[in-house]
């Protein structure tokens, strides 16, 4: 009896030395995890108002110190890229932060948004997204595939929309960093 049950354990681990590393995962079952993939979005730090026909302007004083408190914010997030428009504000926002991780910072269309590449690229990751008060609840409704969120308030520089999505959940939260 010992030597046949020997046989057979023989004959098993012949049978899968035999099988091809593509034959033993059919073999095997799939359970699958979706990668965990989250966004946060903010709207750009306060900008120079002093000149209304200056439709590109820089960060303020106040904006370059709210710039500051998003890099302290996102020191502890282990980012792996941001993306920017490309107005000069919004750059300088994601500035500090990108210093911080040692990431540059992608350039965007807002008029894309949430894209199939923009997806595939992203999945998986976390992400830092720099935009203007219409865009970046824009962002985050394209996101969520609802229309929960409108623009937001001209003088709102502190809000931040943090998106999860795991596989078809998806759910968004937003906190305010003063």
């Amino acid at each position: 009896m010992r030597t046949y049950l020997i046989l057979i354990l023989l004959a098993v681990s012949s049978l899968s030395a035999c099988l091809s590393s593509e034959e033993k995962k059919e073999l095997l079952p799939t359970t699958e995890v979706p990668a965990l993939t989250t966004y946060y979005l903010i709207r750009h730090a306060e900008k120079d108002r002093s000149d209304p026909v200056n439709s590109d302007p820089e960060l303020t004083e106040a904006g370059r110190e709210r710039a500051k408190k998003w890099r302290t914010f996102f020191s502890k997030v282990p980012l792996d890229q941001i993306y920017s428009t490309s107005y000069k504000r919004t750059q300088q926002t994601a500035m500090d932060v990108a210093s911080d991780h040692n990431i540059p910072i992608q350039t965007y269309d807002p008029s894309t948004l949430y894209d199939e590449d923009f997806q595939r690229t992203t999945q998986g990751k976390t992400v830092l997204i720099v935009g203007h008060s219409n865009t970046t609840p824009q962002f985050v409704n394209a996101i969520l595939g609802t229309n929960e969120f409108t623009d937001m308030d001209d003088t709102d520089n502190a809000s931040v929309y943090m998106v999860t999505v795991t596989g078809d959940q998806k759910k968004a939260t937003v906190l305010t960093v003063e």
